[in-house]
């Protein structure tokens, strides 16, 4: 069973060799309509902590010059916000470990200034002049202003389960971690974004709220994610379903995987299970990632001894961003890091009935979380 909430899994991760050499990231996505015309418009926020055991006054920002010439690693919380479509953009906030409150243990609460992250609620903001911006690229950011005031409802969970248990954590078998507590989340409050007022209401926020953790980034990075989902055999929204896939190339005890996937469809209250690290389920992964003139496409099939899910996403490259971040090691690995919150396309899910598959249903998607990043 995947969807099993277990908020000691959002509790804060950075102890032992990862308080010296780890991240720890809380991101929530979801959809919001503009004051006045009532169009959607896709947010993101995220709280970003690394190596606090490397603190100093200030806020340690890797990819500084000077601090990469004397070698110190990164050490802050990153407050990072921002809006996906033609006016996109990433909002970047750094605090240093002095001026954070952080309550690490489950429930987990996190605070800086008036920036707030918890399970039931976020509440903060960021204002960038675009010149500021420009003219510190180790901010790694764009200019411009964003505040908001939200509740959080995290509904369906995909508990990924390996690699996440208090044995493996402390052994830090895993390069990253993940934990989705609510794979379908509903969101309700407001947003000011560069001078416009938007509202968050449960029902059409269409939200997504995970974590992720450890020592480096996953290679090939993918996501893909979205509780928006319209039935072809109804021709009705699915209101109790969400699928949600991630991963790539994970690494165990520094030794690459082969090219795997976590996945999982909750489709009207049953569970279809993807996870490749349950064995017993024998699942099998095929996935690919291109780049057109004006869009990214994504195409993943999921196989196991039950089922099969073939997803296809397409997503404008207009709408997304080259999302950033430095890793632990005050690397700068991915550069060209597709992140969008306004996919959308199919998915297809089958049963396995005497050797046959059978089409449980055809659904189109939309508001789709996604994402996708390589390095050599």
């Amino acid at each position: 069973m995947f969807n099993h909430h277990d908020i000691s899994r959002d509790a804060c991760m950075l102890h032992g060799p990862l308080a010296r050499r780890g991240y720890d990231w809380w991101w929530h996505s979801f959809t919001a309509q503009d004051a006045e015309t009532g169009e959607d418009k896709a947010f993101f926020i995220e709280f970003f902590v690394c190596n606090p055991a490397l603190a100093e006054d200030e806020p340690v920002l890797g990819q500084l010059p000077a601090n990469r010439d004397a070698g110190k690693k990164p050490s802050y919380l990153m407050v990072k916000a921002g809006a996906w479509g033609k006016d996109h953009c990433q909002l970047h906030r750094f605090f240093a470990w002095k001026d954070v409150t952080m309550h690490a243990d489950a429930p987990y609460r996190i605070e800086a200034a008036d920036c707030l992250a918890c399970e039931t609620a976020l509440r903060g903001s960021i204002s960038i002049p675009p010149e500021e911006a420009a003219a510190h690229p180790e901010w790694m950011c764009d200019g411009g202003e964003m505040s908001w005031n939200l509740t959080v409802d995290k509904q369906i969970a995909f508990n990924v389960g390996y690699g996440a248990s208090k044995p493996l954590r402390d052994a830090e078998a895993f390069a990253m971690y993940w934990h989705a507590e609510g794979m379908k989340s509903a969101y309700a409050g407001e947003i000011f974004f560069n001078g416009k007022r938007f509202l968050v209401t449960p029902e059409k926020s269409y939200g997504y709220a995970d974590k992720n953790w450890g020592r480096d980034f996953t290679s090939p990075w993918v996501w893909l994610s979205s509780n928006h989902l319209f039935s072809k055999k109804t021709g009705q929204l699915l209101q109790n379903s969400v699928f949600d896939i991630g991963g790539g190339r994970p690494k165990i005890y520094f030794v690459p995987l082969d090219r795997r996937l976590l996945g999982v469809m909750y489709y009207e209250g049953k569970e279809y299970d993807f996870n490749f690290s349950k064995l017993h389920l024998n699942v099998k992964t095929e996935f690919s990632f291109e780049e057109q003139e004006d869009l990214v496409r994504w195409q993943v099939r999921q196989e196991n001894l039950h089922a099969v899910m073939e997803t296809e996403v397409f997503c404008r490259k207009e709408d997304m961003l080259l999302v950033n971040y430095e890793a632990p090691d005050g690397s700068k690995k991915h550069n060209r890091l597709w992140n969008g919150g306004n996919g959308w396309g199919t998915v297809r899910l089958y049963e396995k009935h005497g050797g046959a598959l059978n089409l449980v249903d055809e659904m189109d998607a939309s508001h789709i979380g996604c994402e996708y990043g390589q390095y050599d």
